[in-house]
Parts: structure tokens; C-alpha cells; sequence
């Protein structure tokens, strides 16, 4: 069992992973981590939207929730039809939703959910 954790602290890293994602995808991020680091920070934010949800979860199952969202968000992306592909349309559902299954997509999310664990344990 872990300390609880001060939900103040989580709800800012919540909204600071989201401006980094946002940032992520603007043309200002080099072409090589491009494709990697938004999906990266997409499972970091699951991991403080958890840690924030259930203030005495631990680390390690956080983390692997928060890997599981995004490898059943990537999965679902295969499926297409026409009522979810015009959420996907709108950015906001794109955003949220993907748009096309990538496998490299759940490397990132597990890099994701392994630095949300990392970030964690050095506190």
C-alpha cells in the first residue's frame, strides 16, 4: 500500500500532461519523436487521472491500468464503423479515440505508463 497522494498535486500534473500533448502534436516537436511522444503522455495522463480517482492505489497497478486504457483504445481502432468514424472526424474524437492502429502506438503507452510509475517512486 502506498501514502495517499495529495489530489491537488495530481490534478495539475493531469492538466499539465494535457497542455504537453497538445504541445506534442504542433510542428514545433522534432520529426523523430513526433509520432511516439503524444501517445507517450496520453498514457501519463491515465496514470495521474487513476492516481488522482484512487489516491491509495499503488504505483505498479496504476501503471498498468493505465496501459490497458490505451491498448483497448489502440484495439478499438480497428474496429470502423461509420457511427465511430465520425467521432473520429471531429478532432476532439480523434483525439481521444485515434484514428488508425499502429503498433509502435503500444510501445509508446507502455513507455507511458512505465514513466508515470518512474515519475511516482522518485517522490
Amino acid at each position: 500500500m502506498t501514502k495517499k497522494r495529495n489530489r491537488l498535486q495530481y490534478a495539475i500534473l493531469i492538466f499539465l500532461t494535457i497542455g504537453l500533448g497538445l504541445f506534442s502534436r504542433t510542428s514545433y516537436i522534432p520529426a523523430l519523436i513526433y509520432p511516439y511522444l503524444g501517445d507517450m503522455l496520453y498514457t501519463l495522463m491515465f496514470y495521474f487521472i487513476i492516481g488522482f480517482l484512487f489516491p491509495k492505489l499503488v504505483p505498479y497497478k496504476i501503471a498498468i491500468f493505465s496501459i490497458a486504457i490505451c491498448f483497448v483504445i489502440e484495439c478499438s481502432q480497428l474496429y470502423q464503423a461509420d457511427w465511430i468514424n465520425q467521432i473520429r472526424a471531429n478532432k476532439l474524437g480523434r483525439l481521444i479515440l485515434g484514428h488508425g492502429f499502429l503498433w509502435s502506438d503500444l510501445v509508446s503507452y507502455t513507455l507511458g505508463g512505465l514513466l508515470g510509475f518512474f515519475i511516482e517512486k522518485r517522490k
